[in-house]
C-alpha cells in the first residue's frame, strides 16, 4: 500500500477578521429566532396562547417535558 506524504506548509493561514457590522443583524435575527422558539416551546398554551386550539401544544408536547417545562 502506498502512502503519499503532503510537504510541509510555507506559512499559516489567517481568516480575515469578520467586522461586528457584517455580524450584528445575523446575532439579532438568530436572538428573535430562539426567543420566538423559546416562547411557543414554554409559553404557548392557556391564558397565555397567541395561537387558539391547542395544535402547537401537541407539536411541541415532548420538547416542552424534554426541556423541564411544566405543562400539565
Amino acid at each position: 500500500m502506498a502512502q503519499t506524504i503532503a510537504p510541509p506548509a510555507t506559512g499559516a493561514v489567517t481568516p480575515a477578521p469578520l467586522p461586528l457590522k457584517a455580524l450584528a443583524p445575523w446575532a439579532l435575527f438568530v436572538g428573535v429566532l430562539m426567543l420566538v422558539l423559546l416562547y411557543f416551546i414554554g409559553a404557548e398554551q392557556g391564558a397565555t396562547a397567541v395561537l387558539s386550539g391547542t395544535e402547537v401544544h401537541e407539536w411541541v408536547h415532548d420538547g416542552r417535558h424534554l426541556l423541564g417545562f411544566p405543562c400539565h
